[in-house]
């Protein structure tokens, strides 16, 4: 009999994304505790999502890439939860952890998602999380525990060699994603003994539709110059609105406009890939805090994307390399064994549909600066998004950024 050297632990999340309509906050009586605890973590996701969504957009081939940073960063928190010595070290630095302890990390993360998840009555957003252990190997309490306590997670033991495995995983991602994504796992290795799943579906509705009448076919240009035809649908009056001579952006709210949807035009003497060297954490806070309300007219294309990409190689270009090597790992806090475990796939799905209603997707301080000084008034804007542009589906109460999307041909 073969005897196996290393176990694989599988990472596989899982991401169906919608545009989604907020309340006024969490609650009143949250406390500054919890709120700062959920800005730094919510921190922490975005300057990983933006190092993680750099490392991916300069893959040939790639038209539409639409990525949720807290779909990953909490299904990776859930695996750090078992890593250990320098794993550990280089995983904390991958994901902007900044000296956060494990107990700081886990109580903050059950704070973030339950203050995300009670954002708004009249937005759907569902963050559920799974381990699926192999059976008859075992774990460490603690690590399974912390999943349960902080993540929320739901622990299974399965037979991995049962023919019905695959589809009892693939079922659960189905329900926790209104079906917009059916199938995560197409079969199970030999050698794995551990997949832990994120899954995120959001599905809101504009604070103000877009009227289906005012839709019209209009030209979009590519990257490559190509013009095509696309539904532009259009809308006028006063949004959060900011115009630099690099680029035009414009926030339109959800619901009660806690959530909104961030979309920035580069400007014509640009490129998409020009604008997204200058997308760093800095300067998306500085770009945040630039934002004023403005009268305008806005153009902006219907698209649906759906992106599946594995992430080793991305996340090893972030430092994580030891997490992934089969000699190096050290996965000792989550398994009882003596043979050694390794991440050996990290899976991120994702989908998004964007139209009149509203956005729906497999993620309060307001933004708007009080003006305390006469201003000049100031022409209304047009801004018609008719070449590639960035997006992001944000919660203006943490800055949490749910969901980042670079659209270059929207279908």
């Amino acid at each position: 009999m073969l005897r196996l050297l290393s176990q694989s632990v599988l990472v596989t999340l899982v991401v169906i994304a919608g545009l989604l309509a907020v309340t006024r906050g969490s609650g009143a009586r949250q406390g500054n505790a919890d709120q700062a605890a959920n800005t730094r973590l919510a921190a922490a996701h975005n300057a990983f999502g933006f190092k993680l969504f750099s490392a991916l957009r300069g893959e040939p081939g790639t038209e539409n890439l639409f990525i949720s940073p807290s779909s990953v960063a909490f299904a990776l928190a859930m695996t750090w939860n078992g890593a250990a010595g320098p794993t550990r070290e280089s995983m904390s630095r991958a994901l902007e952890l900044g000296g956060m302890d494990l107990d700081q990390v886990n109580q903050a993360s059950l704070s973030l998602k339950t203050a995300l998840g009670q954002a708004d009555p009249t937005v759907e957003l569902h963050i559920a999380n799974s381990l699926w252990a192999k059976q008859g190997l075992e774990f460490k309490p603690d690590f399974m525990e912390r999943n349960r306590q902080f993540f929320k997670a739901e622990v299974t033991e399965l037979s991995f060699s049962d023919p019905g495995a695959t589809a009892r995983i693939n079922n659960w991602v189905s329900q926790n994603t209104s079906g917009k994504i059916d199938k995560i796992i197409d079969r199970i290795d030999s050698n794995s003994i551990l997949f832990l799943i994120n899954a995120i579906y959001f599905k809101g509705k504009w604070t103000i539709k877009f009227q289906q009448e005012q839709t019209t076919q209009r030209p979009f240009t590519l990257a490559s110059g190509t013009e095509k035809q696309v539904p532009m649908m259009r809308q006028a009056g006063e949004y959060q609105y900011v115009e630099t001579p690099d680029f035009q952006a414009i926030s339109l709210p959800y619901g009660n406009k806690r959530w909104n949807l961030r979309v920035f035009l580069p400007s014509a003497n640009r490129n998409l890939s020009q604008f997204l060297e200058s997308l760093t954490a800095s300067n998306w806070d500085s770009w945040m805090r630039s934002f004023r309300k403005r009268e305008g007219e806005i153009l902006l294309p219907r698209f649906r994307v759906e992106y599946e990409k594995e992430l080793n190689e991305a996340l090893k270009a972030l430092g994580m390399n030891d997490a992934f090597d089969q000699s190096r790992a050290d996965f000792s806090a989550m398994i009882q064994s003596a043979e050694r475990a390794f991440i050996n796939q990290v899976k991120h799905r994702t989908f998004v549909e964007v139209n009149e209603e509203g956005t729906e997707a497999a993620a309060s301080t307001s933004v708007g600066v009080s003006v305390t000084s006469y201003q000049e008034p100031t022409p209304p804007f047009r801004m018609e998004v008719n070449r590639p542009f960035f997006c992001a589906i944000r919660d203006d109460q943490s800055g949490a950024l749910l969901f980042l999307g670079a659209i270059g041909n929207p279908k």
